[in-house]
């Protein structure tokens, strides 16, 4: 055994000793010899049956952020609460896990994708899917009938992820929701309002945002001839579109689903179309389906809806697209999804989509599945997509090369010559004390130019130096990294001085 562990330390230094050799660039016959000599004591040391290698990694669709990412996170975060701030929304929050009851049954084919906890000898619970059918929950449980909230939390889905795209099966959802009884599409036009607001802050790029209604998406399916049996199904197919060709889907319907192929060519007919108020009224003409009662409500309120978008200046970001289907089941009436746009690859071309960055609609029936008289709540609301927003910041930085501050400190107390520790100190606490965010380095006596070398590398803006003659004087010298330049300020002004000349943290976005 004590043979093993001495072979274990050899083998430990050699490591080290070939990593020392990496770090100084030495030759690469030079390494080449350290590194046999490491696996020629490897092998005498063989293979440890007992011990179990341990993989240091995240798991699988999760992910670490350095601090560079959490200042990009914590600045789109700031732009979207604000927004909803702005709007008048409260926030709550609601527990990690439900029961898995409350979950089941409202997410359609995706109810697959929820994580079922293991029993713990009592309740069957399940990690939150999204955040909307808990607030659901929380409406009937509380026997609320009104509210405006946001909600910001992490959300779980055993999704097979695209890491690079901004899918993960650990992620936040920022939501937004109006509950109430109110007039027909005031709460809604304002949900797209906030949406196009967000975007636009973020100025992440170009944006579409499509809009449909599930009363005119049944009423088309039954018009077409669709089974009230296969409305949902078929709806998940329709919600392939954006990702997918026509002919896929209409082979998904067909093939795996059991629709005749007459009734999907009729579907194919309608969800190919996309426009703005003027397609509202084409439908509204329509001989078959303006004979639907529930599509004709749904064109009655999108007609109403674009008059509510025209005047809050949105309506050129809006189309109005029949294949937008949105997969989940408790969706009532109107529905939307905000789409990044690609330029067009030629002039008179239509610009491409590249992916959904936010989405919504409504959602009258929900609250009532939890309702022990069933008493309906109507909602609304809007989901922003943060993870996939943050992939294109973090690109866009990383193209850019742009520098991000990840701390907010506006001044380093420095000294100038040896054995002031301790004024450094009284001056950092007074500083603190005064809410200034000050640092200082963590040695007895550091030299002057690390410490300035230090506020660079941190992006810090000021310097206050003591010095011995300072102390005499009663001053404090400041110094602009930036510029170099260098004034006295007295100690009892250095607080009012440091707050006129530091601004805001520098935007990313």
């Amino acid at each position: 055994m004590a043979e093993r562990a001495a072979l274990e330390e050899l083998v430990r230094l050699q490591g080290e000793r070939v990593r020392e050799l990496k770090q100084q660039k030495a030759s690469a016959e030079q390494i080449e010899e350290e590194v046999a000599k490491l696996l020629k004591l490897k092998a005498q040391l063989g293979p440890d049956e007992g011990k179990h290698k341990f993989v240091l990694k995240t798991p699988k669709g999760t992910r670490d952020y350095n601090p560079r990412q959490m200042a990009v996170r914590e600045k789109v975060f700031d732009i979207i609460i604000s927004c909803f701030k702005r709007h008048g929304a409260e926030v709550i929050d609601t527990p990690v896990f439900e029961l898995k009851e409350t979950l089941t049954g409202k997410y359609g084919e995706d109810s697959k994708l929820i994580y079922d906890l293991k029993d713990q000898g009592g309740e069957l619970l399940s990690l939150r899917y999204d955040l909307t059918v808990p607030f659901a929950r929380y409406l009937a449980m509380n026997k609320l009938t009104n509210i405006k909230r946001y909600h910001i939390a992490k959300v779980y889905r055993r999704d097979n992820p695209a890491m690079t795209r901004g899918r993960y099966r650990e992620f936040y959802q920022c939501d937004f929701d109006i509950a109430g009884q109110f007039d027909p599409m005031i709460p809604d036009a304002e949900c797209l309002k906030i949406m196009c607001e967000i975007l636009n802050s973020l100025q992440i790029g170009d944006f579409l945002v499509k809009v449909n209604d599930r009363r005119i998406l049944d009423g088309m399916f039954a018009i077409c001839g669709v089974p009230d049996s296969k409305f949902r199904t078929i709806c998940s197919s329709v919600d392939k579109l954006d990702k997918v060709p026509w002919e896929e889907v209409k082979n998904e319907m067909v093939g795996e689903k059991g629709l005749a192929p007459e009734v999907a060519d009729r579907i194919g007919d309608y969800v190919q179309q996309h426009g703005g108020v003027s397609l509202v009224e084409q439908l509204l003409q329509d001989p078959k389906l303006s004979q639907n009662k529930q599509a004709l409500e749904g064109l009655g309120d999108l007609k109403l809806l674009f008059e509510y978008l025209t005047l809050f200046g949105i309506a050129d970001k809006i189309s109005f697209d029949l294949s937008l289907a949105r997969g989940l089941d408790y969706y009532t009436g109107v529905i939307y999804e905000a789409v990044l746009l690609q330029a067009a690859a030629q002039a008179g071309e239509e610009p491409l989509g590249v992916g959904s960055v936010a989405a919504g609609g409504r959602y009258d029936g929900l609250v009532g599945m939890f309702d022990p008289k069933g008493r309906k709540v109507p909602c609304v609301g809007l989901s922003i997509g943060v993870e996939r927003i943050f992939s294109i910041v973090e690109q866009r930085l990383e193209a850019l090369e742009e520098k991000v501050r990840t701390t907010e400190t506006q001044v380093l107390v420095a000294s100038a010559q040896k054995k002031l520790l301790e004024e450094r100190l009284k001056l950092v606490s007074e500083l603190w004390d005064a809410g200034i965010k000050a640092e200082l380095l963590y040695k007895k006596n550091p030299k002057l130019l690390n410490q300035l070398q230090y506020c660079e590398e941190a992006g810090i803006p000021l310097v206050a130096i003591i010095g011995e003659q300072e102390l005499k004087d009663g001053v404090i010298k400041l110094r602009s990294v930036a510029s170099r330049e260098e004034v006295d300020v007295r100690r009892e002004d250095l607080v009012k001085e440091i707050k006129r000349r530091t601004s805001p943290p520098l935007c990313i976005c």
